[in-house]
């Protein structure tokens, strides 16, 4: 079993910044993805960022705004949010993958864009 410990969630204006961070117990490696999805109101769950093996992979609607990390030392994934827009609004999930879907869910953070 993975347990996860989310935190950096929060509100914040058009064009502000936000960093997420998410430590994983259990039995993880580097060859296991971590990473982020999310879920807006009214949508279905998305990927936003994974990282694997010093891979990255981010979805188009974040790219150039959002900056994935991953401390594996510390099983610590991060996700730093910049030029936040009003549609980054979403409950953002913390996931561990073995394989290309997640298999461990976080509790979820909210992040909340508004002027």
């Amino acid at each position: 079993q993975v347990q996860f410990v989310e935190s950096g969630g929060g509100s914040v204006q058009p064009g502000g910044s936000l960093r997420l961070s998410c430590a994983a117990s259990g039995s993880i490696n580097s060859n296991y993805a971590m990473g982020w999805y999310r879920r807006a109101p009214g949508k279905q769950r998305e990927l936003v960022a994974t990282t694997r093996a010093g891979n990255t992979n981010y979805a188009d609607s974040v790219k150039g705004r959002f900056t994935i990390s991953r401390d594996n030392a510390k099983n610590t994934v991060y996700l730093q949010m910049n030029s936040l827009k009003l549609e980054d609004t979403a409950v953002y999930y913390c996931i561990v993958a073995l394989g290309l879907l997640p298999n461990y869910w976080g509790q979820g953070t909210q992040v909340t864009v508004s002027s």
